[in-house]
């Protein structure tokens, strides 16, 4: 029975590991598209001021 729940619990620690992994990657997949249309905005931006 101890063995049972030490493997529920391993499962639950690297489950929740892998869940905060995928956050975090389409977290930089967001802030990467950000980044580029901010950089396209600021591109168009810059050139009807000039």
């Amino acid at each position: 029975m101890g063995i049972v729940v030490v493997l529920i619990v391993l499962a639950l620690i690297f489950g929740g590991l892998g869940l905060v992994m995928e956050g975090l990657k389409w977290l930089l997949i967001i802030a990467l598209v950000l980044l580029v249309v901010g950089a396209v905005m600021g591109l168009k931006g810059g050139r009807r001021t000039v």
